[in-house]
């Protein structure tokens, strides 16, 4: 019989929120750590999603329904983990570039970063320059900017050179993705990271931060 670690990642997996709330409970009662639940739970479930993902075994709904279960998960787990000192593994701020509406890759890399064990301050759509540098003026270790448009992608430059600007260039990784952008546009522009996709972008910031 499967331990109830192994569970609430088997309900994670396939979507079950109110399963996953259930069991991390239930798991906290019987004497799991918070971190211990985080890590061979949640963490160890949506780590299967994103790979799922990766290889097309998963789309954009199935992640998104998992996400669901792991956020309830969190709910339970969250004060806990707070309370025990465990910190997240890095932050990361996210955002779609000034003058682009579009969110729902933004959302999903947030999700497969969160998934991962990320702290993620979502800074949300159309967001500019400024907005970036002050999260990375507020510790950020990591600026994550999305575009689906080809004309709000020199935003990301923009926001490049206002990070030299001020200072904090050498002081955050900043990595960048969405439909129209590539690496070679990352490289050109400076970027330190170019995630292809939501599930790519996790592995993409783990390297930046050498934690892979």
């Amino acid at each position: 019989m499967a331990g109830i670690l192994e569970e609430i990642a088997d309900n994670l997996i396939r979507g079950q929120a109110p399963k996953v709330k259930e069991l991390t409970q239930k798991a906290i009662n019987e004497g799991f750590s918070p971190k211990e639940i985080l890590d061979k739970g949640l963490i160890s479930g949506m780590s299967v999603v994103g790979d799922k993902f990766k290889k097309n075994e998963f789309y954009v709904p199935e992640v998104l329904i998992a996400a669901r279960a792991m956020h309830a998960g969190m709910d339970v787990l969250r004060p806990l983990l707070t309370k025990s000192g465990v910190k997240p593994v890095a932050t990361v701020a996210i955002g779609t570039v000034k003058g682009d509406l579009h969110d729902i890759g933004k959302n999903l890399v947030g999700m497969m970063l969160e998934g991962a064990g990320f702290q993620v301050i979502d800074l949300g759509i159309d967001v500019s320059p400024e907005k970036f540098v002050n999260a990375g003026r507020e510790g950020a270790h990591i600026i994550g900017m999305s575009a689906l448009l080809t004309t709000t992608m020199p935003g990301m430059k923009t926001t490049i050179e206002a990070l030299k600007a001020t200072g904090l260039r050498n002081k955050v990784k900043v990595m960048i993705g969405g439909a129209p952008i590539t690496q070679s546009y990352a490289d050109e522009i400076g970027a330190d990271g170019y995630g292809r996709d939501a599930a790519t972008a996790v592995d993409v910031a783990k390297k930046l931060l050498r934690l892979a």
